[in-house]
C-alpha cells in the first residue's frame, strides 16, 4: 500500500489522521528563543493563550530536511511507496525541505511529493482523498493523478477579523490591496495557486456567514465541507449546523486551526473549505 503523508498546515483533525493513518509532520512556531512543534509541543488552546499574553509575536518555520528524512526512513521500512501532500511552496519552505529530505534518506523507497498549492483543510482534503484511495489499493501513479485532478475541485474561503497577522507574517499575497480599506470591515480571503487573494469585503461577521452560504450554494454537488475556527468554537459549531442543513449528504468536518496557521490569521477566524463532488 502507498503511504500518504502530510504536514501540520493541513489542519487535519486528529481523529481523521488517526483513522486514515496519515502521518503529520509538524511545522515549528517560535516565540522569541522558544521553539515548539506544531500541535505536539503546543496545542491550539495553549497557543492562543500565549498569543494573547505574550509580548513577543510568534513566527513559523518549516520542518528541517533531516526531520523529513527521519520520517521517510521510518515509513520506508514498512512501505515501498510514499506520497507526500504538502502546503503550498509559495507559503512555506515545507515542500522544498521534503525534497531535500528525500536526498538524505538512508533507506530506498519510491517517493513523490506534491505541492498542494493550498493549505489548511484544502490541503487536508487532498491528503484524505489520497489516503482513502490508497487503502483501496491504488498505486502511486494513480494517486498523483488523483491529487492533481482534485485540486481544482477544492475551494478555500476564510473570514478574518483583521489582516494584521497576515501582514506581519509576510503571507498576505494579493490581499495587500485590501489593507487600506479594511476599517470596520471583515475581509474574506481565498487561496488559489498557492497564494491568498481577496474574495469579498463585508461589514459584519454575520454578513460573512451569509456570504459563505451564498458562495457554497453555487455548487451543485458538495462531497465534503470543513469548517475551521480559532478560539470561536460556538460560532463554528453553529455555522457547521447551518451548512449541514444545506448539504445533508456532504461529510462535514470541524477543524481547529493549528498554531502555525493561527500565527498568520489570529484567533478569531472562520473558514470554509469545499470539496466538490
Amino acid at each position: 500500500m502507498v503511504k500518504i503523508i502530510t504536514d501540520s498546515a493541513s489542519d487535519l483533525p486528529a481523529d481523521v489522521a488517526k483513522e486514515l493513518e496519515i502521518p503529520v509532520v509538524p511545522l515549528h512556531i517560535q516565540f522569541g528563543s522558544d521553539t515548539y512543534k506544531d500541535r505536539i509541543d503546543l496545542s491550539p488552546e495553549q497557543f492562543y493563550d500565549k498569543l494573547a499574553h505574550s509580548s513577543v509575536l510568534p513566527t513559523t518555520s518549516a520542518p528541517s530536511p533531516g526531520a523529513f528524512a527521519e520520517v521517510f526512513d521510518d515509513l520506508a521500512a514498512k512501505y515501498s511507496q510514499i506520497l507526500g501532500v504538502f502546503v503550498s511552496r509559495k507559503l512555506s519552505a515545507t515542500y522544498e525541505a521534503a525534497l531535500q529530505g528525500i536526498k538524505l534518506m538512508k533507506r530506498k523507497c519510491e517517493i513523490q511529493v506534491i505541492d498542494s498549492t493550498l493549505g489548511i483543510m484544502g490541503e487536508g482534503f487532498l491528503a484524505m482523498e489520497a489516503a482513502k484511495r490508497a487503502k483501496a489499493g491504488a498505486k502511486l501513479k494513480e494517486l498523483v493523478s488523483l491529487v492533481s485532478e482534485t485540486i481544482p475541485r477544492i475551494h478555500v474561503r476564510v473570514a478574518l477579523s483583521t489582516l494584521e497577522y497576515l501582514a506581519r507574517g509576510g503571507r498576505i499575497g494579493k490581499v495587500q490591496a485590501l489593507l487600506g480599506s479594511m476599517l470596520r470591515m471583515n475581509p474574506i480571503i481565498g487561496l488559489k495557486d498557492g497564494v491568498a487573494f481577496p474574495a469579498a469585503r463585508v461589514r459584519s461577521r454575520a454578513r460573512a456567514t451569509e456570504w459563505f452560504l451564498e458562495f457554497a450554494s453555487k455548487f451543485s454537488k458538495v462531497k465534503a465541507l470543513a469548517v475551521e475556527y480559532g478560539t470561536n468554537v460556538a460560532e463554528a459549531k453553529a455555522f457547521a449546523e447551518r451548512m449541514a442543513s444545506v448539504f445533508p449528504k456532504a461529510s462535514i468536518y470541524m477543524s481547529n486551526v493549528s498554531p502555525v496557521i493561527g500565527t498568520h490569521t489570529g484567533p478569531n477566524l472562520l473558514g470554509m473549505t469545499i470539496l466538490e463532488g
